[in-house]
């Protein structure tokens, strides 16, 4: 009987601390924020925007007269003329105009002695060859032959056996070195012999002083040479 109360006596006790602890949670718990009234809603409206200021010129006050030497007031400059010096243009230089060999019209030139008997072989005379300068020799000067000469020993030795004689005219170039060359028969002899070797000989033994321009400087020049071969 004493356990049965004591239960019960338990079970209540635990009802009562039960209801307790509801009691105070519900007595602590934090108050709930009061809701706020809804405001009023939102305006719509234009804006204006606010005018705009007058535009005001900038002033400017006139400068003062910038002040001009005495006698120059209200003057207005002008140009002077520019002059061009003329241009100085050199003389022109013309070239060489070698002329064809003319026979007979030049001096005679240095003409190798003549020979007695039979195979002698007479010096030739200079054909007027080309001047220097403007082709007329003007302002220049001519080719003049140094050395060199054609003797009877430098008769070909098959024309004096066929007792062949005749006279040769070339032509040839004088250098600005003074050396012949380019020989070409201008009027045969009418033996391949005799002209051959006045050629041969032109180139190897003639040596000039060789012509010169207006200006001083040696020059080329086309010569010419009449070579006379004879027996007696």
């Amino acid at each position: 009987m004493t356990a049965k109360r004591r239960e019960r006596a338990i079970s209540a006790g635990a009802v009562v601390a039960l209801h307790a602890g509801l009691l105070w949670l519900i007595l602590t718990a934090p108050q709930p924020m009061p809701r706020s009234a809804p405001g009023p809603s939102l305006a719509t409206f234009d804006v204006v925007p606010p005018p705009v200021p007058p535009h005001v010129q900038p002033r400017h006050d006139p400068s003062p007269a910038r002040e001009r030497p005495n006698g120059l007031t209200g003057a207005k400059a002008e140009r002077s003329a520019v002059v061009v010096p003329a241009a100085v243009i050199p003389p022109p230089v013309s070239e060489v105009a070698a002329a064809e060999p003319q026979q007979g019209t030049a001096a005679i030139g240095g003409s190798a002695a003549t020979g007695s008997g039979t195979g002698a072989g007479e010096g030739g005379s200079a054909a007027g060859g080309g001047g220097s300068g403007n082709g007329s020799g003007t302002g220049g000067r001519r080719a003049r032959l140094i050395v060199g000469a054609i003797t009877s020993r430098d008769y070909p030795k098959e024309a004096r056996a066929a007792r062949v004689a005749g006279s040769v005219t070339v032509a040839f170039t004088v250098g600005a070195d003074g050396r012949a060359s380019d020989c070409a028969v201008t009027e045969t002899s009418g033996n391949a012999a005799l002209d051959a070797v006045t050629c041969r000989l032109i180139e190897a033994r003639f040596r000039y002083a060789p012509a010169l321009s207006a200006y001083g400087q040696p020059i080329s020049e086309r010569r010419g040479w009449r070579q006379r071969w004879w027996l007696e």
